[in-house]
Parts: structure tokens; sequence; C-alpha cells
């Protein structure tokens, strides 16, 4: 399993910006974190936080929207899917 968050990134952002080295390892697992939603967590969540102020037809069009602005994590692709793209 990958480091859920490399040491290298976090030296890089605490250097870059003068962060304390323990604040931009969690901003670094933080970020990852965020970006390592699947789509269906997504939807879930973005859907329970707006239920909170909107209906839900409000806020299937609100989500639909968010999703053409987001990036998910890519699947886990064996070595054969892996070489499909590239040779195939």
């Amino acid at each position: 399993m990958p480091d859920p968050c490399p040491a290298d990134l976090a030296r890089y952002l605490a250097g870059s910006t003068g962060l304390p080295q323990q604040t931009a390892v969690r901003v670094v697992a933080d970020v990852i974190a965020y970006f390592g939603e699947t789509v269906e967590d997504f939807v879930r969540r973005r859907h329970l936080e707006l239920r909170r102020w909107h209906t839900n037809e409000e806020i299937w069009p609100l989500i639909a929207a968010e999703l053409g602005q987001r990036r998910f994590a890519a699947p886990r692709l064996s070595q054969r899917q892996l070489r499909r793209i590239v040779y195939g």
C-alpha cells in the first residue's frame, strides 16, 4: 500500500511555505484523502452536506455539476490492464 503522505512532498511543502513539518504532513494527507474519494463516496458525502439547506430537486443538479469539476482516484489496474492501455 502506498504511503498516505509521501515524505518528499511534505518536506517540499514545508520548505516552500514555511509550515512546520507536522502541519505539512497533515495537509498533504488531507489533500490525498480528498482526491482519493470515490465517485460514490463523493456523491453520498455531498448529498448529506447539501440536504441541510436544499431539497433533492435542487441537490441532484448541483452534484452533477460538481462531478464534472472533480478528479477521482483511478481504479486499481492489473498489469494486463496497464499493458492493454499502452498496446491495446
